[in-house]
């Protein structure tokens, strides 16, 4: 069973291959993402996260979930030597980690029932177990330039695969520390991690690196990266050629 819906300001699929899987299980899926939505999202004034940014909401009185995720972002910040941050100018934004989160978080939850799926929220893609084919889950990864052609494309079953880029949504990453500088050397990073909440995080601040990004990447045990820059000539990890499908 299979659905696509708009949440969280983005379409969100939903593939349950079990026997068993019944709509219910569905409509609870994407009541997680609007949860999710209702809490964590900038552009509502009643979220949570807005009603803190405002001052009405102060941190330590908030949700034991907003409460992890900040303590999330401030984590992946020193871990990142600081290119992952989520205060600007006083406003806190923490939708770089959320996502990810909040797709690992419904995975986990969908492994107590089922053990063949996938979720793709706006391309941050989780996966499980095997395909309708019985194979391993196979991502393909865009050509930043011409969406229409797939250039990459990877066999995972658990891992999670996130890509960070300019080319969908404009510059919506920046270097803190450069700010006003525009990030312009690479067009578009994909990290494959053990889960998707590490692949999504890490690779928001990679990106943020700019062409430092894919070295970071490697340093990180258990992880790969796929890095193309404005030159249009792609980079990869050392172990990203054992995930890549060759047919």
């Amino acid at each position: 069973m299979e659905s696509t819906r708009l949440v969280m300001g983005m379409p969100v699929t939903v593939k349950i291959l079990d026997s068993g899987v019944t709509v219910k299980d569905i409509d609870t899926a994407f009541a997680y993402f609007t949860y999710i939505d209702k809490k964590f999202s900038t552009y509502k004034g009643d979220s949570e996260i807005s009603r803190i940014n405002k001052g009405s909401l102060k941190i330590a009185a908030s949700s034991r979930d907003m409460r992890q995720v900040l303590a999330l972002c401030e984590k992946t910040t020193h871990e990142t030597d600081g290119f992952f941050q989520i205060d600007n100018f006083g406003t806190l934004d923490p939708s770089g980690l959320v996502k990810g989160w909040a797709v690992n978080n419904l995975a986990v939850m969908l492994r107590n029932k089922f053990k063949n799926f996938y979720i793709n929220a706006g391309g941050d893609i989780q996966v499980n177990g095997r395909n309708d084919s019985g194979q391993k889950w196979r991502i393909g990864i865009e050509n930043p330039f011409d969406r229409r052609q797939i250039i990459k494309a990877v066999a995972v079953d658990t891992e999670g695969v996130a890509t960070s880029g300019t080319y969908i949504r404009g510059q919506h990453v920046y270097d803190p520390h450069r700010p006003g500088h525009a990030l312009t050397d690479i067009i578009s990073l994909t990290v494959i991690g053990p889960d998707i909440y590490e692949a999504d995080r890490f690779a928001t601040a990679a990106f943020a690196m700019g062409l430092s990004g894919l070295e970071f990447i490697t340093g990180l045990k258990g992880f790969a990266g796929y890095m193309i820059d404005k030159h249009r000539i792609s980079y990869e990890t050392p172990n990203f050629h054992t995930f890549v499908i060759n047919d």
